[in-house]
């Protein structure tokens, strides 16, 4: 199979007919095969009833869904396990990713060997209230994750190569960070293509405003994982060190000039634990060994875990 697309929706009953219409005109004119998988994030608008009708008369379309709400994330990751295509397509339910950028994604990661391809919505439609944040967060996620090619790493719209969504686990709101993720699996070939956005035509967007935070807090998690999850001791072991080091030192130097008030027979000489600096240090002891002993447990847990060796292997002869 050439390609699977992969919906992910919540309460989207209006925009199904147009969207699978849409997209299945686009395959049928390019001469691809194809599947559609719809899944139905918990929706309560009669989603899931328009996808059994859609599928009477549309064989291609499969549908896939939840007993409750759960996020896209999971909507994603459970439709990655379920795609059969050689190329994955990614786009929202919304009519606000045009299916005619299909084939043109398929191209680059067919014929240029991309792994993964992200949209790039360049003239957006969004009001400034979404767009800043998300300018603010992409600069931080290109920093942080070193893909600097990449524009916009939420953009719905994305091409994958099948090996790369059957090696990688999108969960909590990670699929803000899909180009993270595969980085992180060893598929470094990351490409961008400017997409159209279109205005959303039915409903409204089901994202607030602490998606922002949650996104931040999920950038931190990814990079601590990605760059420390099968060695925490590094992280934690290395600032436990350092603060505990600092600490002793701070407390070595007091006590000392204390010792040498006294030699002197320094009238004034305050008492050690009368200066503020005595305390900082006192905390920074007790943080570093609280530190190196949390490295020390994550450590534990990391070598006993039943994926401690489970890397990913790109081929064998």
């Amino acid at each position: 199979m050439d390609i699977s697309v992969v919906v992910p929706l919540y309460d989207e009953v209006e925009s199904l007919p147009e969207l699978t219409s849409w997209i299945s005109r686009v395959m049928d004119e390019n001469h691809f095969t194809y599947e559609i998988i719809l899944v139905d994030d918990g929706s309560k608008d009669g989603s899931w009833d328009m996808i059994k009708k859609l599928q009477l008369n549309n064989p291609y379309i499969k549908g896939i869904k939840f007993r409750r709400n759960y996020g896209k994330s999971a909507a994603l990751n459970t439709g990655f396990d379920a795609t059969k295509g050689d190329v994955i397509i990614t786009m929202d339910a919304d009519l606000q990713d045009s299916p005619d950028e299909i084939p043109e994604l398929y191209r680059r990661i067919t014929e240029e060997k991309y792994d993964l391809i992200s949209g790039w919505k360049a003239k957006r439609y969004d009001p400034i209230s979404k767009t800043i944040p998300t300018k603010l967060f992409n600069a931080a996620t290109r920093s942080m994750s070193g893909i600097h090619n990449l524009h916009d790493f939420n953009c719905g719209l994305k091409a994958y190569r099948s090996t790369v969504v059957k090696n990688i686990e999108v969960y909590g709101e990670m699929h803000r960070y899909i180009p993270v993720l595969a980085k992180w699996a060893g598929f470094t070939k990351i490409g961008e293509q400017v997409v159209e956005h279109r205005a959303r035509k039915y409903g409204k967007t089901k994202f607030g405003m602490s998606r922002f935070v949650n996104g931040f807090l999920d950038l931190l998690s990814i990079f601590f994982v990605g760059k420390f999850g099968k060695r925490p001791m590094h992280f934690f072991g290395t600032m436990g060190v350092l603060s505990f080091l600092t600490g002793t030192i701070i407390a070595l130097w007091l006590i000392f000039e204390k010792l040498y008030d006294i030699e002197m027979h320094l009238k004034y000489s305050r008492d050690v634990t009368a200066q503020p600096l005595f305390y900082i240090a006192l905390v920074a002891i007790i943080l570093g060994s609280q530190l190196f002993l949390t490295g020390f447990v994550a450590e534990l847990v990391a070598r006993s875990a039943s994926e401690r060796n489970r890397y990913q292997v790109e081929e064998t002869i």
